[in-house]
């Protein structure tokens, strides 16, 4: 799968947070998220790993107990079923991949 890169396709995820899917294959599925100043993602859990990169902006993200100052460049990986959430400090950019693939952020 090829995806060129484009500036529509986005969708509300929670307000101030919006993602858009990227490609996908049989195993992962990669997404973007545009993060706005001041909103959050509560704290919540979910079967499939999902690794990030923080392009752009500053996050504070929350896997289990630890917290940790997200910068540009920074990533993680979060097991499946571990409760996360993110602070987002500055409007942000982050990509992510999710394994198994995610159904409910397939294209409709």
């Amino acid at each position: 799968m090829f995806q060129k890169s484009t500036r529509e396709g986005y969708t509300p995820a929670l307000p101030g947070i919006e993602l858009k899917t990227l490609v996908h294959g049989e195993q992962t599925l990669m997404t973007e998220f545009l993060l706005e100043k001041g909103r959050q993602l509560p704290k919540h859990g979910h079967p499939h790993e999902q690794t990030g990169y923080l392009v752009k902006g500053h996050i504070r993200l929350t896997i289990g107990s630890e917290e940790y100052n997200v910068m540009p460049g920074d990533s993680w990986c979060i097991p499946g079923s571990v409760e996360h959430g993110v602070e987002v400090i500055e409007e942000s950019i982050a990509i992510e991949v999710f394994s198994p693939v995610r159904e409910d952020y397939l294209p409709k």
